[in-house]
């Protein structure tokens, strides 16, 4: 199969979380003997040290200027067994029209921010992607499963909307045999309406415990935030490092943002990375983490800063080895790069074949 995928970035992972997801999937599509070219707009937030990949060993990786730049790319598109465009691809608009109006294979929106989008789509104020088009695209590829696909469909006109949550690539994401530097960490980048809930679950837990230790990692938090003396700061974890992260933390913190509270049935790939190299999570809670992941066994959920403190001072060492054991093994189960890319690979066959 040739599939042509235009996405964010799969160069650089450097504040955003779409490169990690794009390169796990690609890499397992790929072994599946499948040929990939990723098309990337070329920016410069995303150049220099930023690039942590450069030349990828699993797909072509190409750069465009412009929605111009595209034409050099018109007979690949066109070529292809199935075109996947990416949520908050710059100028998605119009980047979209362009591969519906020449692309003879499969057409796919791949979206790994539904909530938002759908949010965006309702006001008229989404930049890369615009009621209209959806029902152009074959499918809707979503990070966000249960009810939200019935929306798509009933709402907006996708005539195929699918669950691809987003994986993990367990060669990669293994579990760390260093000893533990923190009590409890979180990666992500900094978001407003994430904000609250990192206050509540690390921050505040922080400040009453000073003798434990905590971290929070990733760009573009603002400098009026006030860390406590315990809290180590790094401004950003290539995801080379990312393991070793997950693997020097006793837990980690899992915090969803606001649009995807709301909606529920989004697992962020953060959850699915820190589980394969079993780092017993606490995360807050959303409808649907249940079927990912059971409470209690496989993952702590907590509410509020008194739930977190409790696990934090409670669990026996070998309550909290079980704990990852057990959601690295769900992970293994069902959540692999493998597993994504036999399922996008059923979806696309699925529809050629109709």
């Amino acid at each position: 199969m040739r599939l042509v995928v235009l996405g964010l970035s799969l160069s650089s992972s450097w504040g955003n979380g779409h490169a990690t997801t794009y390169r796990s999937l690609l890499r397992a599509f790929a072994a599946r003997g499948h040929d990939v070219l990723f098309l990337e707009r070329d920016v410069p937030w995303y150049r220099g040290a930023h690039r942590d990949l450069a030349e990828p060993d699993f797909c072509r990786l190409a750069f465009y200027d412009d929605l111009g730049g595209l034409d050099a790319f018109r007979s690949e598109v066109e070529g292809a067994d199935a075109v996947i465009v990416g949520s908050y691809v710059p100028d998605g608009r119009s980047v979209g029209a362009w591969v519906q109006e020449r692309a003879r294979g499969v057409t796919a929106f791949y979206d790994i921010d539904t909530p938002v989008t759908v949010a965006a789509l309702e006001r008229r104020a989404c930049d890369y992607l615009t009621p209209e088009l959806v029902p152009g695209y074959d499918l809707y590829l979503s990070f966000t499963g249960g009810p939200m696909l019935e929306r798509l469909a009933r709402e907006f006109g996708s005539p195929g909307p699918r669950a691809l949550h987003c994986c993990v690539d367990p060669d990669r994401y293994r579990p760390w045999d260093g000893e533990a530097r923190f009590d409890l960490s979180y990666l992500g980048t900094y978001s407003d309406d994430r904000q609250p809930a990192l206050e509540r679950l690390l921050l505040g837990p922080a400040r009453r415990a000073p003798h434990l230790r905590f971290c929070v990692a990733g760009p573009q938090y603002p400098d009026t935030i006030v860390w406590p003396a315990n809290v180590t700061r790094f401004e950003h974890v290539g995801p080379a490092d990312h393991a070793e992260f997950y693997g020097v933390s006793r837990f980690t913190l899992n915090v969803t943002r606001a649009d995807m509270v709301r909606a529920g049935w989004s697992p962020s790939v953060r959850l699915f990375e820190a589980a394969a190299c079993g780092t017993p999570i606490i995360s807050d809670p959303w409808d649907g983490l249940d079927a990912i992941f059971a409470e209690g066994r496989d993952i702590l959920v907590a509410r509020d800063g008194d739930a977190v403190l409790d696990a934090l001072t409670t669990l026996s060492e070998p309550e909290r080895r079980a704990l990852g054991v057990a959601g690295r093994a769900r992970v293994l189960a069902a959540h692999t790069a493998a597993h994504r890319a036999a399922e996008l690979e059923g979806y696309i066959e699925g529809l050629a074949e109709g």
